[in-house]
């Protein structure tokens, strides 16, 4: 695949979609933690992995939007300074299978900046809380919206099955059900959605889990329309989810 631009991105967090509000986005990282373990033998320090983190910080232009209103704008989606989680979604583009990242945190900041020539921006940071973060895919082409309930095109995660479980929701197959048919993977539902906007994450029992090489999301129910963003991970070695 040739090198890309990050044109077209996407940002959601909180369920509200304020892609089109947003400036720039400063960081995305994913540190991890390192232990001493230097013995009295070594010559140099030694260390071993400890905690995942991760962090991003964007900017966004002010938009209150209409008093009231149903659109989505960051100012809504902001402003509250929630104390309990909320989630984080990057897209690269909107692409089925497109990279994306994910990651529950906490926001921490909403910081207005006027410019001497006018603009009003606001700095945001977000730390995340219990999981660490995930680079995954897009599993709907960034924003989907069904009006009936809807199987949805599979992505092809490209090589057979792993069993090193997953980060998500959706229906799985080995071969896009050429003779293999779409299957429910075990524990990849997420709660009914009985109001918007709303997020979820959601992960294998088992960090040994298998999952096949295709996976697709699908709508059940009954509902006028429906507007959601999914990202899926498949753990391509053990790890801690």
């Amino acid at each position: 695949m040739a090198k890309q631009s990050g044109l077209g991105d996407q940002l959601f967090i909180g369920g509200y979609d304020i892609g089109a509000d947003t400036a720039s986005i400063g960081t995305i990282s994913t540190p991890r933690a390192t232990l001493p373990s230097t013995g009295i033998t070594a010559f140099a320090n030694e260390r071993m992995f400890g905690q995942r983190d991760a962090n991003a910080e964007f900017t966004t232009y002010f938009n209150p939007g209409p008093v009231g209103g149903p659109v989505d704008n960051e100012h809504k989606a902001l402003r509250g300074l929630p104390y309990t989680d909320t989630q984080l979604m990057y897209l690269r583009g909107s692409g089925l299978g497109n990279e994306a990242f994910s990651m529950v945190a906490k926001q921490l900041n909403y910081d207005p900046q006027r410019g001497d020539d006018g603009a009003l921006t606001f700095g945001v940071s977000a730390q995340s809380n219990g999981f660490g973060a995930d680079w995954g895919y897009q599993a709907t082409p960034g924003k989907r919206s069904d009006t009936t309930a809807t199987n949805g095109t599979s992505i092809d995660l490209l090589v057979g099955s792993s069993s090193f479980g997953f980060q998500a929701y959706l229906q799985e197959s080995s071969d896009n059900a050429v003779g293999d048919p779409f299957a429910d993977i075990t524990g990849g539902a997420f709660t009914v959605v009985s109001a918007a906007p709303t997020f979820e994450r959601i992960q294998s029992a088992s960090a040994t889990q298998t999952v096949e090489r295709y996976v697709r999301v699908i709508t059940t129910g009954t509902f006028s329309q429906c507007s959601f963003a999914v990202t899926f991970t498949r753990n391509d070695a053990a790890r801690v989810l």
